[in-house]
C-alpha cells in the first residue's frame, strides 16, 4: 500500500556530487546510475518520480548489439554518447528535446497501467489524446512519441520512458540503425517516419511545462506528492554505479568471432544469436534482443556454452525447459523459440 508520494529532483539544493562531470545533469551514466540508487534505497510504501534528460545521446536496451542498433564511431565522433541501460527493449535517441520519466515502487505496489495513466493525463492537459499501442508504445494518431521499458529485482521495480517533445529527425536517422524486419513489422518506411513530437500537436509544449504537467498528474493519481531534493546517500552510491554505466564493457558489451549466426523477429522482438564453435562443442554464445524480459537471454548463453553443436543435445535442452516452472510463461517462450531458431539454422 502506498503511503509516500515522492518526485526527486537532485538539481534543486544541494551541491552537485563530487567529481560529478561537466555536463552534470544532462549526463546520461549519472542518469541511469541514479535510477538503479534509487531503486536500492526505495522503501516500503514509496512510490517515487524522477525527471531527467540526456544531451546527444543513444541509449540501448540491455541485451541489445550496439554495433547493430547504432553508427556509434560516428556518434561518438560527433560528441555524441553510447549508454546501455539496465531494461530491456529497443535503442532510443536523446537530447533536449526529450523528456525522459522514471516511476519507481516496490513490487506490490508496481502498476504499469496506473503509472502510464500518468503520463496520458499529463499529455492531455495540452489537449492531446494519446493511447497505449503495441507492447510499449504510446502514440497520438499512429505515430510514436514514447515508449516504455521495465526493470525489475525480487523487491522493487522501474518503468521509464522518453517523451519526444521536439524532434530532430535529421539527428535520429544519422545515428540509429534500425533493422529492416522491425520497420516492416511496424508498416513503415524509416525510424524517422514512425516518430512524432508533442510539439506538432501542442506548440506551447516545453520541457518545464511538460516536467510540471506529469508533477502534476502523478499527484493527482497517487495523493500529495513530496518534492525531494538533492540526496547525499543517493547521489554519492550514483556517482559510485556511474564508472560502470560509462565503462567500455558494459556499454559495447561482448564482441566474439562467431562461426554461426542467426536472426529473426518474434512476436515478443527481434533476437540475433551467434555461436563460436571449436571441435563441435560451443565455446561462446551471444544473445541479442530487444525482447522487454532482461532475464532469458543469459540464461540462454549459459545453457548453450559446452554443449554439442548438434541437433540432439540441443533438443535434450529445450525438452528441459519445457517442463521448467521457475520461469515465467513468457521467458520460456523466448528461450523455447530461439532455440527451435537454433537448431533450424544448423
Amino acid at each position: 500500500m502506498i503511503s509516500k508520494v515522492l518526485i526527486y529532483e537532485p538539481s534543486t539544493g544541494g551541491a552537485p556530487a563530487k567529481g560529478a562531470p561537466f555536463f552534470g545533469d544532462f549526463d546520461p551514466y549519472l542518469n541511469l546510475a541514479r535510477e538503479e540508487a534509487l531503486l536500492n534505497h526505495l522503501q516500503e510504501g514509496e512510490i517515487l518520480l524522477y525527471l531527467w534528460q540526456n544531451q546527444n545521446t543513444v541509449v540501448i536496451g540491455k541485451n541489445q548489439n550496439c554495433f547493430k542498433e547504432c553508427r556509434v564511431s560516428l556518434l561518438e565522433e560527433e560528441g555524441g554518447h553510447l549508454a546501455r541501460r539496465l531494461s530491456g527493449g529497443g535503442a532510443v535517441f536523446h537530447d533536449l528535446g526529450n523528456l525522459n520519466y522514471t516511476f519507481l515502487a516496490r513490487r506490490e505496489d508496481f502498476d504499469i497501467a496506473r503509472q502510464t495513466n500518468v503520463v496520458l493525463q499529463a499529455v492531455k492537459h495540452f489537449g492531446i489524446r494519446a493511447e497505449v499501442s503495441g507492447r510499449n508504445d504510446i502514440t497520438v494518431e499512429g505515430k510514436k512519441f514514447s515508449g516504455n521499458a521495465y526493470y525489475l529485482t525480487k523487491d522493487a521495480c522501474y518503468q521509464h520512458g522518453t517523451l519526444l517533445l521536439a524532434v530532430d529527425p535529421e539527428k535520429i536517422g544519422r545515428y540509429l540503425s534500425v533493422n529492416r524486419e522491425k520497420l516492416k513489422a511496424k508498416g513503415v518506411a524509416s525510424v524517422r517516419s514512425r516518430v512524432t513530437g508533442l510539439v506538432d500537436y501542442a506548440p506551447s509544449i516545453t520541457v518545464e511545462a511538460m516536467k510540471e504537467a506529469l508533477m502534476e498528474a502523478f499527484a493527482k493519481k497517487y495523493g500529495k506528492a513530496q518534492r525531494a531534493g538533492f540526496m547525499e546517500d543517493i547521489e554519492n552510491e550514483a556517482m559510485s554505479l556511474r564508472e560502470k554505466y560509462a565503462s567500455n564493457s558494459w556499454k559495447y558489451g561482448q564482441k566474439i568471432s562467431f562461426t554461426y549466426t542467426m536472426e529473426r523477429r518474434f512476436s515478443w522482438g527481434l533476437t540475433e544469436i551467434q555461436l563460436k564453435v571449436s571441435e563441435g562443442i560451443i565455446t561462446q554464445a551471444a544473445v541479442f534482443t530487444d525482447a522487454l524480459s532482461t532475464k532469458w537471454p543469459p540464461v540462454l548463453q549459459e545453457a548453450l556454452i559446452g554443449l554439442k553443436c548438434q541437433v540432439k543435445p540441443l533438443q535434450e535442452l529445450r525438452k528441459q525447459w519445457e517442463k521448467e516452472s521457475v520461469l515465467s510463461p513468457e521467458d520460456k517462450e523466448a528461450l523455447i523459440q530461439s532455440m527451435d531458431l537454433i537448431m533450424e539454422s544448423l
